[in-house]
């Protein structure tokens, strides 16, 4: 089966691609929100490496979030529009499950807080246990930094944190002294690959945005002030 991975709910854009043949590979092709120029030209530049045209794939897996509003937009109307005019599978996985399974994979048992950055002083947060499976533990949902650490203050037991929003606010975590910080930033393309092959097909993918938009909000704190 030949599968390409879409990952744009952070600051970076990535692609993953899994072949038949038995080949995988991700790469990251832009680290600075230019999703809209940098994804198709990386999914035809990919494909062409590897001699493939896009209706030899099979399938398409996508990030729905959470992330930042713009970036997913721009993954889920790509991902929808390829399944759709090329008639083959879609499925869509969530950006928090991803970091979840990406540490399970390097080894990471116990529990894990995936965090993606939110930007406005905010993360979206979800914890997990990992050992042979990966257990959501709670449902995604947005907190600050400091709620997060806040919760995780008094329970000795250890935990480990992963995702771009850890990085961006490593202070606040880093102050846990039972917390292991993981250098791990982006939602993983290689668990994505892995989900789609044993997940079923949907015939819509959702986005996960657990708030409004960024240029919403602040057309509502306009109209109150």
């Amino acid at each position: 089966m030949n599968i390409l991975a879409i990952e744009t709910a952070t600051t970076a854009c990535a692609v993953g691609l899994a072949t038949t043949s038995g080949f995988e590979m991700g790469w990251v092709v832009d680290e600075d929100r230019h999703h809209t120029e940098a994804l198709t030209m990386a999914i035809d530049r990919v494909l062409r490496e590897f001699s493939l045209r896009p209706r030899d794939l099979d399938r398409v897996v996508v990030d729905r979030g959470p992330g930042l509003f713009t970036g997913l937009r721009v993954g889920l109307a790509t991902a929808i529009g390829l399944t759709d005019a090329l008639g083959i599978d879609l499925v869509g996985v969530s950006s928090l499950e991803l970091l979840a399974h990406g540490a399970q994979s390097e080894g990471v048992r116990g529990t894990l807080v995936g965090a993606v950055d939110g930007r406005r002083g905010e993360v979206f947060v979800q914890t997990f246990h990992l050992d042979e499976v990966v257990t959501a533990l709670s449902p995604p949902r947005v907190a600050t930094p400091s709620e997060v650490a806040l919760e995780w203050a008094t329970p000795s037991a250890p935990v480990t944190f992963a995702g771009d929003g850890v990085l961006r606010y490593r202070q606040t975590f880093a102050a846990l002294g039972h917390a292991t910080l993981l250098d791990q930033a982006l939602p993983s393309t290689s668990a994505a690959l892995r989900l789609a092959r044993s997940r079923p097909p949907q015939s819509f993918v959702e986005p996960l945005y657990l708030r409004e938009a960024d240029a919403v909000a602040n057309f509502s704190t306009r109209e109150r002030s």
